[in-house]
């Protein structure tokens, strides 16, 4: 018998083989073990020695063998299975069934072969005997592959895998990025959406909490301060306005004075020290907020939030800590180049100017000369808003005149009473008594300090010292705009300065005609000094420190003549002063004056202000005037027209010797004075000889397609020269130009239906069959060269005007270049020296 075969007893089956590269202890799966040993208790209670003995029992039997053995166990099964069954060639779940006449579905089924193919019976074979050589007392069954084998079989397995890996991946990947592109984008968008709202809701949360409570609530703004660093433009915005309503409702009404180092080491109550926390909380985060704006103000994406945010900030709480940081970004934007951002800037200092009880005059002091400072910085370059908000300016003229005097008289006889008692009893006092009186009369200063400080109404000497101060810094600003438009072009640059290249001086000049009482006389001679030179520059006068200057406009010259005239008016009794030279500039003015590039009302209102306001006029002027502004009338629109008709009426009743112009005859007999004949081109009223003329003007501007016009030329053409009439003139220049202005946009010219009617009826009912061909030899009848004499006549003191005008503006510019000439030789002259 031969030996018999070692029965092997295989171990349970193993779990799936895994690498040791692809176990990973994590430091949670240690963490777990740690926190849960009462569970893990019998990991060391097993017995290792039971179990090492079951698995080494096959211990002869080799590695590979006993692989081979599990594989062909597991194929064994797998038949068994399919032989039950009837194994189907394919799966059931990837396949489609098949419907039968019945209703019943069924899957089409191959039976497999039962016998094994000849390679793999040859391959079982081979490995059986092979073990059987090598291993006496092994089953046959068990294969044992070499090296190389298992090898190649492992590679393969690995590139099968990763090959399926890939295939799979790219197909997931086509069929799923563009799903999760979208829906990850979809999830960011909803995100920011609900972030936000969280945002916006606790931001209301936040606001309300602090209004309702704000001692116990303050911690709250420094999370609103960080809700603003957010980068969304609408959480930002939402959040500065939200701060911006809670500190206009919480900032108490004193400026807050935080405790020093020895009052925070004093020991003090509960409540006070819960004020502290407060106060400290408060203005900390108000400085933050106040930092917040204005790095946003320069940036345009929030300049306007912020500028709104901080000239609401001032206009509310003007009394308040750091307002001088909010005021200095107040005056930096009111010459902005946005028109919103100025606006709101000037109309923030006009309330703070208008509005001085709030902070009783310091932001006044402080923003004008904060401007001030800006119109220096930038050479009077600025946007008219920023001076012309000074015309919001009050002050007090007679403020504590009264109560200075008497408070003087009291005080001169109290110093001489106690001079007198100090005399007597010098001898007889004693060293405790000068003491005691010392001490008395400090306590006395300390209350009367005191009493002061409470008392809600300001000092009087302290509010006259801030008004100083303002109209310092005004009248400051004033001279300096008057001595920039004063500069010779060869201190302006290279380049000439263009004719309304001074944007200050308009306001100035109207600031300077309102302020002009409070001017101290000693500077009043300079500025009509500089008024003159300014109303003729760019007039060829005979002046020749006006040929360097720069050139202004009509409209500007013609408000230097209103503001000396303004000037002259409210100081009547301290100055005696010559106006011939600003009549002399209004009477060349009337015929540079251009509608379209000049300002009418302005015109007229210098006709008003030199000539219509109750001032008695010499003859010769009063005519001149009369003889150009019945020339203008004719020359311009109706609005000029009519002012300056007015101002012919107006004129004519003042003086009845002028009324000799309404009569045809020409040369005027003995009133024409030393002038015989008219001079039109005399630059001088008085050396015009107009008493010498006729108003031929008013006929033509009777005929003025104007209803309003013409009636005014009718009327004025009416006027008798008897000297019992008395007239009386209902309107000015500025109120007649003012109402035809507004009239004149809807104003339509219309025909009269009644003549046209009339003529129809005289004329021949033959007429109405003449040919278009009959008009035409109707007007070739009418000799062209009578009519072109005609105009040529009558528009004929038009064209020399116009030619006395470039003359002049040649002879200006043939003098400027000799005076720099003759400069240029005087510093050559010195360089040589």
């Amino acid at each position: 018998m031969g030996k018999k075969k070692q029965k092997i007893v295989l171990p349970p089956e193993l779990p799936p083989e895994i690498p040791d590269e692809a176990v990973e202890v994590s430091d949670e799966d240690v963490a777990f073990v740690a926190e849960n040993r009462e569970y893990t208790g019998f990991l060391s209670n097993l017995d290792t020695k039971s179990i090492n003995k079951h698995v080494t029992r096959v211990a002869d039997v080799k590695e590979d063998d006993l692989e081979s053995l599990y594989e062909k166990r597991i194929r064994k099964r797998s038949l068994d299975k399919e032989a039950e069954e009837q194994g189907l060639e394919v799966d059931p779940v990837d396949a489609l069934p098949v419907k039968t006449l019945d209703g019943k579905l069924y899957y089409r089924t191959v039976p497999k072969a039962t016998q094994k193919s000849e390679s793999e019976d040859k391959d079982e074979a081979n490995a059986n005997k092979a073990n059987a050589n090598k291993d006496g007392g092994t089953d046959a069954s068990v294969v044992r592959l070499t090296k190389a084998e298992k090898r190649a079989k492992l590679k393969k397995m690995r590139k099968e895998a990763k090959k399926q890996a890939k295939e799979g991946a790219e197909v997931e990947g086509i069929e799923k990025i563009p799903q999760a592109e979208v829906l990850d984008e979809v999830r960011k968008d909803m995100t920011v959406e609900e972030d936000n709202e969280k945002k916006k809701f606790r931001l209301a949360e936040l606001g309300t909490a602090l209004l309702t409570d704000p001692e116990l609530n303050i911690k709250s703004l420094k999370e609103m301060l960080e809700i603003s660093k957010d980068g969304d433009r609408d959480i930002v915005v939402l959040a500065l306005k939200s701060l911006l309503a809670v500190f206009r409702d919480i900032i108490p009404g004193y400026r807050i004075r935080l405790p020093t180092e020895k009052e925070q080491e004093m020991k003090v109550s509960k409540a006070i020290k819960k004020m502290r926390f407060y106060e400290s909380t408060l203005l900390s985060a108000y400085k933050a907020y106040i930092q917040k704006l204005i790095a946003l103000e320069k940036q345009a994406v929030y300049k306007r939030v912020a500028v709104r945010c901080i000239c609401t900030l001032l206009e509310a709480v003007p009394h308040f800590n750091f307002r001088e940081s909010l005021l200095a970004a107040v005056i930096r934007n009111i010459s902005s180049e946005d028109d919103v951002s100025r606006k709101l800037c000037c109309s923030t200092v006009k309330s703070l100017f208008s509005n001085e009880g709030k902070h009783g005059g310091e932001v006044t002091v402080e923003a004008v000369q904060m401007i001030a400072d800006l119109v220096k910085d930038h050479d009077c370059q600025l946007h008219p808003d920023s001076i012309e908000v000074f015309m919001s300016l009050t002050f007090d003229e007679d403020l504590g005149k009264r109560e200075a005097r008497d408070a003087d008289n009291k005080f001169k006889s109290k110093n001489a009473k106690r001079k007198n008692l100090k005399e007597l009893k010098e001898s007889a006092a004693n060293e405790k008594k000068k003491a005691r009186k010392e001490m008395m009369s400090k306590t006395r200063e300390e209350v009367t300090a005191e009493l002061k400080a409470a008392s809600l109404t300001t000092d009087i000497t302290e509010r006259r010292r801030m008004q100083s101060d303002a109209l310092s810094a005004v009248f400051q600003t004033f001279f300096r705009v008057l001595k920039h438009a004063l500069r010779p072009r060869s201190e302006a640059g290279s380049s000439p300065q263009a004719p309304g290249s001074h944007p200050l001086l308009a306001p100035c000049l109207n600031g300077i005609g309102k302020f002009c009482q409070l001017i101290d006389l000693d500077f009043m001679s300079d500025l009509m000094n500089y008024l003159r030179k300014l109303a003729g520059s760019g007039n060829n006068s005979g002046d020749s420190s006006m040929d360097g200057s720069a050139c202004l406009t009509v409209s500007e010259r013609l408000q230097c003549c209103i503001a000396a005239f303004k000037v002259m008016r409210n100081n009547l009794d301290a100055l005696n002063v010559d106006l011939q030279d600003f009549f002399v500039q209004l009477y060349n003015l009337i015929i540079e004056y251009r509608p379209g590039r000049d300002k009418g009302e302005i015109l007229a209102e210098a006709l008003k202000i030199m000539l219509c306001d109750d001032r008695q006029h010499d003859m010769q002027r009063a005519a001149a005037f009369i003889k150009r502004l019945a020339t203008f009338s004719l020359c311009f629109g109706s609005a000029e027209s009519l002012a300056a008709l007015v101002t012919v009426k107006h004129l004519l009743q003042k003086n009845v010797k002028c009324r000799n112009l309404l009569e045809n005859d020409a040369g005027g007999g003995s009133v024409s004075g030393a002038i015989a004949k008219y001079q039109p081109y005399a630059t001088d009223p008085n050396l015009s000889g107009a008493l010498a003329s006729v108003l031929w003007e008013l006929n033509l501007l009777s005929k003025h397609y104007h209803p309003a016009v013409s009636t005014m030329a009718s009327n004025v053409s009416m006027l008798s020269t008897g000297d019992n009439q008395v007239y009386q003139s209902n309107k000015s220049p500025t109120q007649a130009f003012k109402e035809l202005s507004l009239e004149q946009e809807s104003f339509i010219v219309k025909n009269d239906p009644k003549s046209s009617s009339t003529k129809r009826k005289k004329g021949n009912a033959s007429l109405e069959h003449i040919s278009i061909g009959s008009d035409l030899d109707f007007t070739a009848q009418i000799d062209e060269n009578d009519v072109r004499k005609k105009l040529s006549e009558h528009y004929l003191l038009l064209h020399d005007i116009a030619e006395n005008e470039r003359l002049r503006g040649e002879l200006a510019r043939t003098t400027l270049s000799l005076k720099l000439h003759e400069q240029y030789k005087k510093q050559k002259k010195r360089r040589t020296k």
